[in-house]
């Protein structure tokens, strides 16, 4: 039985292998299951990365104070989609 995490944008419980995980490094939100630090979880969809823009949940989740740039985030989550809307 695989470990389960919730998505911090829609609130829904996943096993681990379905959501990626956010790190803040350098003010930055980055995907990284390996990396140090607090991490969240989240769904690979941009809907959810919205909803938990909208509701702050990604900064508080990550216990981080400051503006995040979800950019770079935002445009990995829209080349996954298209990945797994191809198939």
């Amino acid at each position: 039985m695989s470990p389960e995490r919730t998505c911090v944008g829609c609130r829904a419980r996943a096993p681990q292998r379905q959501l990626v995980r956010l790190v803040v490094q350098g003010g930055s939100l980055i995907l990284g299951r390996n990396q140090a630090g607090r991490g969240a979880w989240i769904h690979p969809a941009v809907a959810c990365l919205q909803l938990a823009e909208r509701k702050s949940a990604v900064g508080r989740a990550l216990k981080f104070s400051g503006s995040l740039d979800t950019s770079e985030l935002r445009s990995h989550l829209e080349v996954l989609e298209r990945g797994v809307s191809a198939l």
